[in-house]
């Protein structure tokens, strides 16, 4: 086969694809509210109730994560998506607007082309299939390579579901043997993208010229304030950070810790049991250099175990051990370890007053993750609002586990969601976590208010 024949292949499929789902959008458009909601509720419910298995789906095929995070995973993001959703109208009249006299009407956009990470194969395609489904829309999956039989398994039960509510045929599909071709294919030919990736997927979809949601790069960096329960705060920065096996793009990276209580803090995070630590300089250097190699991530890292990326090092980490803490030289440019680093590795630095805690946050966000996240545990709410207003981040996550809450929870406000946007500090659309909304246009009829009073051009000036 010549390469050109093999391009018009690769071509037809995917248009094959965009083209059924376009029948089958149309015929999904006229659906109710009660009827989106029943498919959408038992797309959440599919993945909640097969947790386990999906979770071993996973790990097996990606090599990536751990089975028990996963799994907490899949239930926690099917239950809290759903209850996010349930209630919400995303089909016909949504809203009025009396003081305007506006009435909102919302319209689906057509066919999604959803964009699927490796690192989170199966949580991912579930929120992006609700989100479209609950707004009216088809979506085609544009697995990576890694996660085609993730995601295919997914689109086989989901459209089983859908067919038991009555809904059409190819309304969810997938395209098979992926590539970085295919994909750019189906973006240029979708109406919108969702592109949950890395960085070189993001910017392809938003150079698509169609209407896009990317993702910019994490690296959470975590203030300890004084005068907390720093127990707590350990034991939540814990979690978050070592939370399968710190794939997550939201989990914590650096920690900024009072000068003061520093060796306590070191302390309080290896008395936890989860926690392995070393202040020999040759073993920082050895782990800098297996985790950044040439500067950049290393690849065969990312979503390994602690006592995996030890190995790696020639370091024995014990098994118990979710997380690996090491002292930085410094914050943004003045140590590598300021950057993401997509495994259970965590820095840590002190501070001598909350001012330069903010300022090394910054710097870090600065080299890496701008517009995407920080956390704060503090009670002090002139820190809190301190930290709000001068780093560049989408989100402030205080007193939280970051990596299991920043996507939303049932204990916060953040909008659930597998894609957390991050302005334009990341080159992306948006400065919230995506949700259904973004996947809907929104038609207003506008009336004219009969009681307005006009105002004059000097009211006007005045």
């Amino acid at each position: 086969m010549s390469t050109e024949e093999s391009i018009t292949s690769n071509d037809s499929s995917i248009q094959e694809l965009v083209a059924k789902a376009r029948v089958a959008q149309s015929s999904y458009e006229s659906f109710k509210q009660d009827q989106v909601d029943a498919i959408v509720r038992d797309i959440g419910k599919y993945v909640y109730d097969n947790a386990e298995m999906l979770a071993r789906m996973a790990v097996d095929e990606t090599e990536m994560g751990s089975y028990d995070d996963k799994v907490l995973k899949n239930k926690g993001k099917a239950r809290v998506i759903w209850n996010n959703l349930k209630d919400k109208k995303s089909r016909g009249v949504i809203g009025e607007d009396s003081d305007a006299n506006l009435v909102m009407v919302a319209k689906p956009m057509g066919v999604v082309a959803a964009v699927t990470p490796v690192t989170n194969p199966i949580v991912t395609p579930m929120c992006n299939g609700m989100f479209a489904l609950k707004t009216g829309n088809a979506v085609v999956f544009a697995p990576h390579p890694k996660a085609q039989k993730c995601t295919e398994h997914l689109t086989s039960e989901f459209m089983k579901i859908v067919k038991s509510h009555g809904g059409p045929e190819n309304l969810i599909q997938v395209v098979t043997k992926g590539s970085v071709e295919k994909t750019q294919e189906l973006m240029q030919s979708a109406d919108v993208v969702v592109a949950t990736g890395g960085g070189a997927m993001v910017k392809s979809a938003y150079s698509s010229g169609k209407p896009s949601f990317g993702v910019g790069a994490g690296n959470v960096p975590v203030i300890i304030d004084r005068n907390i329960d720093l127990q707590e705060a350990v034991e939540k920065i814990v979690d978050g950070a070592s939370f399968d096996h710190g794939i997550i793009c939201s989990h914590e990276q650096f920690v900024i810790a009072p000068e003061e209580d520093y060796d306590q803090t070191v302390e309080t995070f290896t008395n936890t049991g989860k926690v392995w630590f070393t202040d020999d300089k040759a073993q920082i250097q050895t782990l800098r250099e297996v985790v950044f190699p040439d500067g950049h991530l290393n690849k065969d890292v990312v979503g390994r175990s602690a006592s995996e990326v030890g190995k790696m090092a020639g370091i024995d980490v014990p098994e118990s051990a979710r997380l690996i803490l090491l002292p930085a030289d410094g914050s943004g440019t003045e140590d590598i370890l300021a950057k993401e680093k997509l495994c259970p590795v965590i820095a840590i630095v002190p501070y001598s007053n909350f001012d330069d805690a903010v300022g090394m946050a910054k710097a870090n966000l600065l080299v890496e993750g701008a517009g995407h996240s920080a956390a704060l545990h503090s009670n002090n709410d002139d820190h809190i609002e301190q930290a709000g207003l001068e780093l560049p981040i989408s989100r402030l996550v205080v007193n939280q586990p970051s990596s299991t809450t920043a996507g939303g929870s049932l204990t916060n406000g953040f909008a659930p969601t597998t894609t957390l946007g991050c302005g334009s500090w990341g080159g992306n659309s948006i400065s919230e976590n995506l949700d259904y909304k973004h996947l809907m246009n929104v038609s207003r009829i506008g009336k004219v208010i009969a009681d307005k009073k006009v105002p004059t051009d000097e009211e006007i000036w005045a």
